[in-house]
């Protein structure tokens, strides 16, 4: 059985985060802090803070896991069948993409304060969820948690955005609100951008609706 790339990048990422959890050294090696990001040239942490998770909720490496496998395999299969062995590439750049901008707010914010750490998958997450939004704006549904209806994918990318904005606004909630966004941004921009034929499937298909 060949696992999708989807499913290696669930599996690494689960063994990453109990493991580090049970070992605070790596679990402080791995985290993102910018200050030694800028400071101390620890580059590596851009990305390897989205294998681990927060060692005190386990439900938010559950939740991110959850979106990733029911939103990764969709774009996945897409860029396969588009793009054959190639589409492997975008799928790869797409995530690891998302990780890297998702963290930029915080290296400008942050930079001076030591005591700002961050981990989790989200950024690349929010960004995997957006380019299937890309791809298929208006076809099938995204349910929302806890309600029984299902809303257009686009219609779904809106609200994300203005309640992730609304939240970063508000503050107060210990959750990296501005790499959410950028995530989602920078996966719906670079899809539309930068995968062969997805612009054009997405004006046909916001052009269909309209009509």
């Amino acid at each position: 059985m060949v696992l999708s790339i989807t499913l290696i990048i669930i599996i690494i990422t689960v063994a990453v985060s109990l493991y580090a959890n049970s070992n605070p050294e790596l679990y402080n090696k791995l985290v993102f802090n910018p200050y030694q990001v800028v400071h101390r040239k620890e580059w590596y942490r851009v990305f390897t803070h989205a294998f681990i998770h927060d060692q005190n909720n386990i439900l938010h490496l559950i939740f991110n896991m959850y979106v990733l496998y029911s939103f990764g395999n969709a774009v996945e299969s897409i860029l396969l069948n588009q793009l054959q062995g190639l589409g492997i590439l975008y799928y790869l750049f797409i995530y690891i993409g998302g990780i890297a901008i998702a963290t930029l707010p915080a290296i400008i914010k942050h930079k001076d304060n030591y005591n700002y750490n961050s981990v989790g998958a989200s950024g690349a997450v929010s960004a995997v969820l957006f380019s299937t939004i890309a791809f298929v704006p208006f076809s099938g549904g995204i349910g929302i948690m806890f309600i029984p209806i299902s809303i257009p994918p686009l219609v779904f990318g809106v609200l994300y955005i203005a309640y992730e904005m609304y939240m970063q606004k508000k503050g107060g909630t210990n959750i990296a609100h501005d790499a959410h966004i950028w995530g989602a941004i920078f996966g719906f921009v670079f899809t539309l951008l930068f995968v062969p034929g997805a612009f054009s499937n997405f004006v046909m298909q916001l052009l269909s609706a309209v009509n």
